[in-house]
């Protein structure tokens, strides 16, 4: 498998677990540059989660969330105010979130709410 497939895999993995914790799904994939992406836009009651999702076949390089660095954390944060400028969504709650999965030697994910980078 190679990183893009991984990638792939990892967020079907977050969306169908999201799915199954009461989130619905709004948009996956979300381009604005090639820096800023949104892997998973999703609703629950009302806040919208802006999730990044970070996937490794196992803990040999790290954990998935030590990939999340500042730069990462401010291009998700614009990609977050474009998306809601572009939808024209306002007066809403919004967070981010990340996701990571790790898929050896057991699949295990793990779910970080609201996240701020310090």
């Amino acid at each position: 498998m190679n990183n893009r497939e991984l990638g792939s895999y990892g967020e079907n993995l977050a969306k169908n677990y999201l799915l199954d914790n009461g989130y619905e799904i709004l948009d996956t994939n979300v381009k604005f540059s090639r820096l800023c992406e949104l892997d998973i836009v999703a609703k629950l009651n009302n806040t919208l989660s802006f999730v990044e999702v970070k996937t490794r076949k196992n803990n040999d390089f790290g954990l998935p969330f030590e990939a999340i660095t500042k730069t990462k954390y401010e291009n998700i944060k614009k990609g977050a105010y474009l998306y809601l400028q572009q939808k024209n969504i306002k007066y809403t709650k919004f967070q981010i979130d990340v996701i990571g999965i790790v898929l050896e030697p057991e699949i295990k994910i793990e779910h970080m709410e609201n996240v701020a980078y310090e």
